[in-house]
């Protein structure tokens, strides 16, 4: 029901747009056909809740145009007597749920008739029939529904027409006669005029009448059920509400009155029944009672409204007046002395009785004032002649007799004052008279009566509020306290005292002062009497009236003037007091003064409350000020200043003692304070209304007479006392916090101690109480520094050192008192915390103003202070007004103090600059976004700062400011702004349109003018359309025709804002669709409209504005969360631009902007974008290696960049960092939104990116998080404490789970890289320093808000880290982890940023047993964690040895985790049949390479290992495997088992490609090995086992599968063979022999493809392409085909030559080209930009194979042949002269070409690289080929003449490196490339051993000698840390720098070979 209420109120306030919604609550509502009186319809529990919404709904708009929610409830309304059945109500419906929705439908329905008349009508129509009804139903003794409908009636009555009316009230008349029994002994007929009058004095109520009559009376009430006097109540409301809404005939009414009078008769005879007389008793008495008491308050209700019908000008009308008011006077005597009367019921019918006589007296114009005073004192008189009465605070009867006097007085006071000054005038309040000793004969009492009376008449006073009434009572009060024996005090006297002050108290000048002199006067006299022997004996009312009475007046009085005249006298007035009792108080030896002038400070601060302390004071009331707090301190009425206190051994717990003024004095320091509460805080208040007590401008200090006047000349404690003085200067050294020595204060006097010592208190206590803001005057709205005040004494001239010095150290403590006060309220939220950054911006706007001040001193106390100020509350670097402040004052003019002093200008001046500057530099380092958006406000409305004067200093200042990545001049140390994600934020929060994935460096005040230029601009814009919308009338276009302008005259009916917010809206929309759909979202227009919107929404905050709520909030929500739909860097730059033009022009809307960002962001999280995208398809490298370097199923790449969209989420967390450094300190509302996307960006599962380029985005997160966890030390949130230890280990664990993916690379640019690596080390930074705060843990691993390392929990399961033993041990061990870890990566990406830099590397000092730890620690957290430490450290034996024992140890656990395998699958594991390897069924599947491996010969085919490789190669596609073909071919020699080759035949019936290729390979495979090798019988049976290979699986074609195998084969034979038929022929003959042959060849099918790509399907050959290449012994041909993609187009048709020799053996081309591939791979996969092209070569037969020709391409030896020059002239003459775009692009095409291929050859060690075998392509690219010698073989019997790990010879480097001497830039370029590309290939050292390793026994030549696998491994050099290898490769490239045996080689090739060097 509650969401339906709001859902209805919602709708209520804007019914037009929910119009839906209003329609959906109508649907649930009962039908409107609902049969109001046949049968009885069923209602469900929704339905009524339904009907109830649209009643409420109707209720609050009943002139809704809709008419159909009126007409449900009218149908309902109407059909309520169907409900009488309690059939009709829900099952779960009981009687009281029925009475609450009646009382709750009915309320709605009464609402909606007062508004709407029309529905008023329709509703009557209903209301006789349903009361009918209902009453017909009640007869009859069907009390349930019906019952509750009338309850509710009598409540709630709908309007109903007069003939129902009439009718309804004859029923009820007749019903209430049969509910009613004849009164006994009374008579219908008689008036009520003649019950006799009860005797008031004389007690008639006691036994009066016949005893026998009574006894009848009793029975009669007792036979009456309790149902039936229910019944006669509501008979007697509803006959009420009946005579409210209609007239009703004459005869009725008359016979309403008549039961009224019987009803009037039996209450005054049952009111007179005695409790003892009644023979039931208890409870059930009490019920009765209570029932009977209800129905007699309805009848005099009814009594009242039938006054209202009077006719009262007729004279029938006065009779029946009178008749009534006796009537009621009566009974409310009877009620008075009623034994009932504590009941809440009788008070009740006492109230209602008083009321009817108050409308008596109002009847007829008054003319019953002076007949109603008469009787009605009478009953005042009674009334207060209750014992009780003045013992109860708030005594009902009383309280209603007071009400209804007032009333009838200030009614009467205009129509007949002489009565109603006889009637005040007649209330006795002195001596006892005739009336109290009858009334009190019996008893000897405190005579209440008087008291009450003067209670009466004070509270009458105080209600009526006339001045005259006050002259006539005050007089008598004051009299009778003059009387002689006044001065005894009495209750008497303390209650004419009190009445005394609140006559005061209304401010009335006359009455007011004769109170106060009165009241003074008398304090004073009792003050005299204290201590004389008389006070010995006093009564207890003496002391009462001193402490109490006395002073609670003077607080009323002060509490109550309005007046400032009267104020402003009664300070001075209290004042003076407080200086007359404190030099009294000194003289009343044995006594302390605090007990005299303690009292009284509750009223001066309540009279000081106003004062603003900062305005021009009289010196009179200035001493008075001085004297009280002199007083204050002397007697120690001040609260303490030191919250932490040692006990003072001196201090008298007593304090009785005059010789301990010093202790005194010393304990009001240090506490603890020992008066009362309400004293302190009456100090506290004081202080703010207290001016500074600077009495005089010259040496007011100095003045001793007037200060010793301060003290009683008889006074012990004066300055001639040395031993006092020297216990006030011991207090005052402490007031200062020590910061002056007792000694050093040895010229300063007692008195002079006394009274710094009260400046101590007082600018102290200032600053304690509310923060040091005073108070301010009624004009003023703006608060005030106390500091203003605490440097006014500084001002003095002729201060002694030792005052000054005193003073200083008051502002210092001051400002001391300042910060503590602001600590500890950084928790509270809301207005609070809002008045606690006000009084923060208060505080050090005025200081920035003190700097302007003459006095050296106090401006370099204000610039202490202000920094001290900056340092502890970093938040008013953001404040708007301090930046303000800080701006204005550098350019506003100097003060008039120092105008004729121009040094002092310009030193002021200069102090302005210097202070801005740092001010600006300090925030800028902390939050440069917001710094920054702050500046564009400030510089958008430096024309208004002073339009005379430019803002040149402003300009100069920031015109030095710069900000950007790297190292920054402004700013030392490490900053939140060197967060390489802050600075990029700051960079588009700045405006400037740099392109942040690169270097940048801006001027601060450069961009900020041109960014405030455009948001100026924007503004503009919208105000100018804004003022042409309301000239014009709207933003529609120009009428085209007289038709048309007819329409456009019409009246608009929207805003301005309301239009253009919609436009904006759906702007911002279409970028969204966009952006969803895949599209490009154009920055600029994205920005231009982003910016506009903004700058409309900023316009729209005004109070005036009329834009539509929901409009304004969607509009703001698409500005915060377009950039989160779009993620793409540009997109979030314009996001960080107008949210920081948001927060920064607008702070009220931070909160809202964070709170939509934070939803934002989490919505990335929940749709795992960018940073989140957690899918391994997204995960770089990895993603792209699969299957065959990293395990995992291949995967289509992602639609959308996921480093662009990572790059965006680097941005946002710059913004969110940003943002956390502004509101840590000021908004725990802000700070627990931050709170929540941190915690829902480290929930659990994680979904962060395992993306290498999301590396340092991730630990910037991670950084974000930690800072936000340790803000659990700040005061703000003590209260989270739990929760931020929770949330730091939740972060501890994520960071931690960044390392459980194995370590790799992405190359982007220098700047990225530099970017990442600092990202990396601000987060270790942090780490290491962080204080870990150690926490407990609940029995459910909770974390407690305490806890301590000695008390640590064992044995608990945490939420994040499971079961643990001790969780600090163990927080600690992954602290090192995380630590060690995260140092190492930001080694790694140090190097990969500087691949350059030659740095001294030191490795990680590490002993054995902290390797074993980390490896534990890091299995407990996730075992990946601990497989991929190993993998960062592979040779680390304790490491390795350690991670494979808690492998094979948990090996349940990790059967998921394919990286694990080489832990327990080794050859050792194999010879002994270990039992681990029985989990080989159940592992995940590895990556082919690591496979690969395990078909060689160390691990003998072991059955499980085999069925778990072919299980993975199974899990492949075929087309994936088949580039590791000749490794499977060669897996053949040792599968005794026949395994892989029932893979490959399996293989071949997925694939038909597979089938062919592997054929073909196996066809390769068929020679002999070179003489030397090992011809063994087991070459042998491989060799023999490939034909029959080839068979089956030639076997196994179906005949569609055997027609493609047929075709494909005969076409490239046919081709091959055309070499073999060249060869008898003359050179000069084969081309044309080759086009005869090719001519034969027909193609057979479109289907046929290239072997070496079977993605290019051939088309058809060029039969003029064919070309013989030159050979020794061969006849190699080149032929061209036109082939065309088989994915892509089949018209788009391309060239593509192929070689086909014959006579030479190709395999190992590929091999060296499958690493070549590898890496190719590898390179693209990390994002670096190097060139390889691992051409096609396939194996046909034997000594056959088909190579794939480099498009595009010449050898180097062809260039040579055509040009004389080296390549530097070559690509001068092809591509242009140095430093053209072609020459400079060739150029970078030719490095990263080189650098790709020197990596390869490091790796290969190709030799034999002369200029025949280096290709050179169209682009300036360096192809390597010919691959015939690598590894461990070379040319001329393996001489290894060319000894350099790659070819870099004089022409290469001349092109590369045009300095010659290894400076270029270029040379750096080619080898960062190398060294990266070193490093990536590093990363995958063993896939591609593996990949080598399996041909070590295919044969091949490379393999004849020496240990290439070993070699291989040792180039990979993996023993070496990042930065080591990174030297290596730099070494490397030294090396082969234009190396002479390079240069000698090519010789030799030139001399014997011919080829062109």
């Amino acid at each position: 029901m509650e969401s339906l209420i709001e859902l209805c109120d919602l709708i209520a306030q804007n019914p037009g747009q929910f119009g839906e919604k209003l329609a959906w609550i109508c649907g649930r509502c009962p039908p409107v056909d609902l049969p109001v009186l046949a049968g009885s319809p069923k209602v469900s529990r929704s339905q009524l809740n339904a009907i109830l919404a649209v009643a409420r709904f109707v209720s609050k708009c009943p002139n809704h145009s809709d008419e159909f929610p009126k007409s449900l409830l009218v149908a309902f309304y109407g059909s309520i007597p169907s409900s009488f059945n309690p059939n009709f109500w829900p099952q779960s419906f009981t009687n009281d749920s029925i009475v609450s929705f009646f009382g709750d439908f009915l309320k709605y329905i009464c609402k909606a008739c007062e508004l709407s008349p029309e529905f008023s009508a329709e509703v009557s129509r209903f209301t006789g029939v349903i009361i009918i009804s209902a009453l017909g139903c009640n007869v009859n003794g069907d009390i349930g529904v019906s019952k509750a409908i009338l309850k509710a009636m009598c409540c709630h009555f709908p309007p109903i027409v007069p003939s129902d009316a009439d009718k309804l009230i004859t029923l009820l008349l007749e019903e209430f006669e049969n509910l009613v029994p004849p009164e006994p002994g009374t008579s219908s007929h008689s008036s009520p005029m003649s019950v006799s009058n009860v005797d008031l004095l004389g007690g008639g109520y006691n036994d009066g009448g016949d005893a026998a009559e009574k006894q009848r009376a009793i029975v009669s009430f007792e036979e009456e059920p309790v149902y039936r006097l229910e019944k006669q109540e509501m008979a007697l409301k509803l006959i009420g509400n009946v005579l409210d809404n209609v007239s009703i005939d004459p005869n009725l009414l008359e016979s309403v009155r008549g039961i009224v009078k019987q009803q009037f008769m039996s209450m005054i005879t049952f009111l007179k029944i005695r409790k003892r007389d009644w023979s039931e008793q208890g409870q059930a008495l009490k019920v009765r009672i209570n029932a009977k008491l209800a129905a007699y308050q309805a009848a005099a209700k009814l009594q009242i409204k039938t006054l209202a019908s009077l006719d009262l000008d007729g004279k029938s009308s006065k009779k029946l007046l009178q008749g009534a008011l006796a009537s009621f006077i009566e009974a409310a005597e009877a009620c008075l002395f009623s034994v009932w009367r504590k009941l809440r019921a009788c008070e009740e019918l006492f109230s209602t009785l008083l009321s009817g006589i108050s409308h008596a007296a109002v009847a007829r114009d008054g003319q019953m004032l002076r007949i109603l005073f008469i009787r009605f004192k009478t009953l005042v008189l009674a009334t207060c002649a209750q014992a009780d009465t003045w013992g109860s605070n708030h005594e009902p009867m009383f309280e209603s007799v007071l009400k209804t006097s007032c009333e009838i007085i200030q009614f009467g006071w205009n129509k007949d004052r002489s009565p109603v000054d006889t009637f005040i005038l007649g209330f006795p309040i002195g001596d006892r008279n005739s009336y109290e000793e009858e009334v009190e004969q019996e008893r000897h009492i405190t005579p209440s009566l008087q008291l009450n009376i003067i209670r009466l008449l004070a509270d009458l006073n105080s209600s009526v509020k006339r001045p005259e009434i006050v002259d006539m009572i005050l007089p008598k009060f004051i009299e009778s306290l003059e009387e002689r024996d006044a001065p005894t005090p009495g209750l008497k006297r303390l209650r004419l005292l009190d009445a005394v002050a609140r006559m005061a108290s209304l401010g009335f000048e006359k009455s007011y002062r004769e109170a106060v002199v009165l009241m003074t006067r008398s304090y004073l006299s009792k003050l005299a009497a204290v201590g004389s022997a008389e006070s010995n004996t006093a009564a207890p009312e003496v002391t009462t009236e001193r402490v109490e009475t006395l002073p609670a007046g003077f607080l009323l009085i002060a509490r109550n003037l309005i007046t400032p005249k009267l104020r402003i006298d009664y300070r001075q007035r209290l004042l003076s007091l407080c200086s007359d009792v404190g030099l009294a108080a000194e003289s009343k030896s044995g006594k302390s003064g605090a007990d005299f002038l303690g009292p009284l400070l509750p009223a001066v601060a309540q009279i000081c409350s106003d004062f603003d302390p900062t305005v021009y004071v009289e010196p009179s009331l200035l001493k008075l000020f001085r004297n009280l707090w002199f007083y204050i301190a002397l007697f120690g009425l001040a609260p303490p200043l030191q919250s932490h206190h040692a006990t003072t051994k001196s201090v008298s717990t007593t304090l009785n003692s005059v010789g301990s003024m010093g202790a005194i004095a010393l304990q009001a320091v240090s506490g603890p304070y020992m008066w009362s509460a309400d004293w302190s805080s009456a100090v506290h208040r004081i202080s703010q209304g207290t001016p500074p007590l600077v009495v005089s401008s010259v040496k007011w200090l100095e003045d001793e007479l007037e200060l010793n006047a301060l003290h009683n000349p008889g006074s012990r404690r004066g300055s001639g006392n040395e031993k006092a003085a020297v216990s006030q200067r011991t207090a005052l050294s402490a007031a200062l916090g020590g910061r002056m020595e007792v000694s050093a204060m040895s010229t300063i006097s007692g008195v002079k101690s006394t009274y710094l010592l009260a400046v101590a208190f007082l600018e102290i206590i200032r600053f304690s109480s509310n923060g040091g803001i005073l108070n301010v005057g009624p004009s003023s709205t703006a608060s005030r520094s106390a500091f203003s005040c605490a440097f006014e004494y500084l001002k003095s001239p002729g201060l002694t050192q030792a005052v000054s010095q005193c003073l200083t150290a008051i502002v210092h403590r001051a400002f001391e008192t300042a910060v503590a006060w602001l600590e500890d309220r950084m928790s509270e939220t809301g207005p609070e915390a809002e008045y606690r950054e006000s009084t923060l911006s208060t505080h050090a706007s005025f200081l920035v103003k003190n700097l302007s001040e003459r006095d050296e001193h106090i401006r370099d106390i204000s610039v202490n202070l202000l920094n001290q100020l900056r340092d502890r509350f970093p938040q008013i670097l953001w404040n708007s007004s301090c930046l303000d402040s800080l701006l204005l004052s550098v350019h506003n003019d100097p003060p008039s103090s120092v105008v004729n002093d121009p040094a002092c200008v310009a030193t002021i001046r200069s102090l302005y600059q210097k202070t801005v500057r740092e001010w600006i530099i300090v925030s800028l380092s902390q939050a440069p976004c917001t710094s920054q958006g702050l500046l564009q406000e400030k510089l958008c409305k430096a024309n208004t700062w002073q339009k005379s004067q430019p803002t040149v200093e402003v300009v100069s200042l920031l015109s030095e400011i710069k900000i950007g990545v790297g190292k920054n001049d402004c700013w030392t140390g490490t900053k939140t702004a060197n967060i390489p994600a802050v600075m990029a934020a700051a960079a588009a929060a700045s405006g400037a349109k740099l392109k942040l994935t690169e270097a940048f460096n801006f001027e601060v005040l450069s961009t900020g003018m041109i960014s405030a230029t455009a948001k100026c601009n924007h503004a503009g814009e919208i105000a100018g359309m804004r003022r042409l919308y309301e000239s014009i009338g709207s933003l529609d276009l120009p009428a085209l025709g007289p038709g048309d302008m007819v329409e456009h005259m019409q009246p608009k009916t929207e805003s301005f804002s309301e239009v253009l917010l919609t436009k904006f809206v759906r702007l911002l929309q279409k970028f969204v669709n966009v952006a969803e759909k895949g599209g490009e979202v154009d920055k600029s227009s994205f920005l231009e409209t982003c910016s506009q919107a903004t700058a409309l929404l900023l316009s729209d905050l005004g109070p005036d504005s009329k834009s539509n709520v929901e409009s304004f909030s969607q509009l703001l929500r698409l500005l915060c969360w377009c950039p989160a739909y779009i993620l793409t860097s540009d997109a979030m730059e314009t996001g960080v631009f107008i949210w920081t033009w948001l927060v920064s022009a607008a702070p009220q809307l931070c909160s809202l902007v964070l709170a939509e960002l934070v939803d934002a962001w989490l919505w990335t999280v929940d749709t795992k974008r960018g940073l989140f995208a957690s899918e391994v398809r997204c995960s770089g490298p990895a993603a792209k290696l699969k299957p065959h370097l990293v395990p995992g199923e291949p995967e289509a790449l992602p639609e959308k960049d996921p480093v662009e969209q990572i790059l965006a989420h680097r941005l946002w967390l710059g913004f969110f960092i940003d943002r956390f450094e502004v509101v840590r300190h000021d908004s725990v509302s802000q700070l627990l939104l931050l709170g929540r996307l941190l915690q829902g960006t480290t929930k659990l599962p994680w979904n962060f990116s395992s993306h290498p380029a999301a590396t340092g985005t991730f630990f910037t997160l991670m950084l974000f998080g930690l800072k936000f966890c340790s803000c659990k030390l700040q005061g703000n949130t003590q209260n989270l404490r739990a929760g931020l230890q929770l949330l730091e280990d939740r972060i501890y664990r994520a960071s931690l789970g960044w390392f459980a993916h194995q370590p790799e690379w992405y190359d982007m640019n220098k700047n990225f890289a530099l970017c990442e690596a600092q990202s990396v080390s601000m987060f270790v930074h942090h780490l290491s320093n962080e204080q870990l705060d150690t926490p407990q843990l609940d029995s459910r691993g909770r974390a407690l808000e305490s806890g301590s390392s000695s008390n640590d929990v064992r044995d608990q399961y945490h939420p994040v880290w499971g079961q643990m033993e001790s969780y600090t041990v163990g927080r600690e061990k992954r602290k090192q982890l995380l630590l060690m870890l995260c140092q190492h990566e930001a080694d790694r990406l140090d190097v990969w940023a500087q691949p350059t830099v030659k740095e001294i590397t030191s490795r990680l000092k590490i002993s054995s047993e902290k390797w074993v730890d980390f490896a534990r620690t890091a299995f407990s957290v996730d075992p990946r964690i601990a497989l991929c430490l190993a993998a960062r450290f592979p040779t680390n034996n304790h490491l390795k040895t350690e991670v494979t024992q808690l492998v094979q140890l948990h090996i349940l656990e990790i059967r998921h985790i394919p990286e694990a395998l080489p832990y327990f699958v080794t050859p050792k594991a194999i010879d002994e049949n270990s039992t681990l390897l029985q989990q080989l069924p159940h592992w995940a599947a590895c990556s082919i390479t690591q496979a690969l491996e395990f078909l060689t010969p160390a691990y003998k085919g072991h059955p499980r290992v085999m069925a778990y490789v072919l299980r993975v190669l199974e899990s492949y596609p075929p087309q994936r495997v088949t580039f590791f073909m000749p490794q499977l071919v060669q897996a053949l020699r040792y599968d005794d088992e026949k395994l892989v080759e029932g893979y490959l035949l399996r293989a071949t019936q997925r694939s038909d490609i597979f089938a062919h290729i592997l054929i073909w390979n196996l066809q390769g495979e068929t020679c002999e090995p070179e003489s030397g090798k090992d011809s063994s019988a087991k070459h042998a049976a491989f060799l023999a086992l490939l034909p029959l290979v080839r068979q089956r699986i030639i076997d196994g074609f179906n005949e569609k599968a055997r027609d493609v195998f047929r075709r494909e084969f005969d076409f490239f034979d046919k081709v091959t063979s055309i070499s073999g038929a060249l060869y008898p022929l003359p050179k000069e003959e084969r081309r044309a022999g080759i086009r005869r042959e090719l001519e034969k060849i027909e193609m057979q099918g479109d289907d046929l493809y290239l072997p070496t790509a079977p993605n290019k399907i051939v088309k058809g050959i060029q039969v003029d392409s064919g070309i013989p290449l030159q050979s020794a012994a061969k006849v190699p041909i080149m032929i061209t085909f036109n082939v065309a993609d088989r994915d892509g187009d089949p018209n788009d048709i391309k060239p593509q030559a192929c070689i086909f020799k014959v006579g030479d053996d190709c395999r190992q081309d590929v091999l060296a080209l499958q690493v070549i591939s590898l890496l190719k791979d590898i390179f693209e996969a990390v994002g670096l930009n190097l060139y390889l092209f691992p051409y096609g070569v396939l194996p046909t037969g034997p000594e056959r194979g088909i190579i794939e020709v480099v498009p595009n391409t010449r050898s180097r030896s062809q260039m040579g042949e055509t040009t004389d020059g080296g390549l530097y002239e070559i690509f001068q003459q092809d591509y242009g002269p140095v430093g053209s775009p072609g020459f400079e692009t060739a150029r970078e095409n030719f490095i990263i070409s080189s650098a790709g291929y020197a990596v390869a050859s490091l790796l290969l060690q190709p030799k034999d690289r002369h200029n025949g075998n280096l290709l050179i392509d169209s682009a300036g690219r360096l192809v390597h080929i010919d691959f015939g010698f690598i590894l461990e073989i070379s040319p001329g019997g393996n001489m290894r003449f060319e000894s350099a790990h790659f070819k870099l010879s004089h022409e290469m480097t001349q092109l590369i490196d045009p300095s010659g001497a290894m400076k270029s830039e270029t040379w750096y370029l080619f080898v960062s490339l190398c060294v990266k590309g070193y490093l990536a290939a590093r990363r995958y050292m063993d896939g591609i051993i593996n990949t080598v390793l399996m041909m070590l026994d295919s044969g091949l030549p490379c393999f004849s000698r020496g240990d290439p696998i070993g070699n291989l491994r040792k180039r990979f050099h993996p023993e070496m840390t990042e930065r080591e290898a990174a030297n290596y490769m730099i070494r490397a490239c030294s090396d082969a720098y234009n190396k002479w045996t390079t240069a000698g080689y090519d010789l030799i090739q030139y001399m014997q070979q011919g080829i062109e060097k």
